[in-house]
């Protein structure tokens, strides 16, 4: 098993995916990682919807103008949704499930990527939201986040930079700009 050290410099964002499945042990793993992610108050108020259907992710990669269309070449997609109802903080617990997928798909050997839909549309004036939620039949209360695209990479990505860490942005004790 690689170091949390290690998985952390590894994982990047790919947005060219292979069109091999996804086997369905590994997309267990990948959502038995969200669900184990921490949440505020322990509530675990956030909702998963698997994607795999071509037509389908077509449609979601056309929620927004930019920044999503690599998905319709994606074999599977997890759209994480929250109930801002619920959940005052369901954005912070549905990222932090978010990337708990991202990490553990990258400890598969699979790529992803974290498509941002939250607050994002179409130039005609269309939500995101709205789209995804007519796509996949999504209650009126749940909010979609995010939609995290899953697949076997087609583009090699080299890992971090260490040299390139802005230790600089890390500040101790208290906020110093000098």
């Amino acid at each position: 098993m690689t170091t949390f050290k290690d998985l952390a410099q590894m994982r990047r964002s790919h947005r060219k995916f292979t069109q091999q499945e996804i086997d369905s042990e590994d997309v267990r793993l990948i959502l038995r990682a969200a669900l184990l992610s921490p949440t505020s108050k322990s509530q675990r108020g956030w909702q998963f919807v698997v994607v795999d259907n071509k037509s389908d992710l077509e449609k979601i990669a056309d929620a927004k103008d930019l920044g999503s269309q690599f998905l319709k070449e994606a074999p599977l997609a997890i759209v994480v949704l929250g109930d801002p109802l619920q959940n005052d903080c369901w954005i912070e617990d549905g990222s932090i499930a978010a990337i708990s997928m991202q990490y553990q798909a990258e400890d598969l050997g699979l790529g992803s990527c974290w498509i941002q839909m939250r607050g994002r549309g179409l130039a005609d004036g269309t939500t995101a939201d709205t789209v995804i939620r007519g796509v996949l039949d999504i209650p009126e209360n749940l909010s979609v986040l995010c939609v995290v695209a899953v697949g076997h990479w087609a583009d090699e990505r080299k890992p971090q930079n260490e040299d390139k860490l802005k230790w600089e942005n890390v500040h101790l004790g208290k906020y110093r700009n000098d």
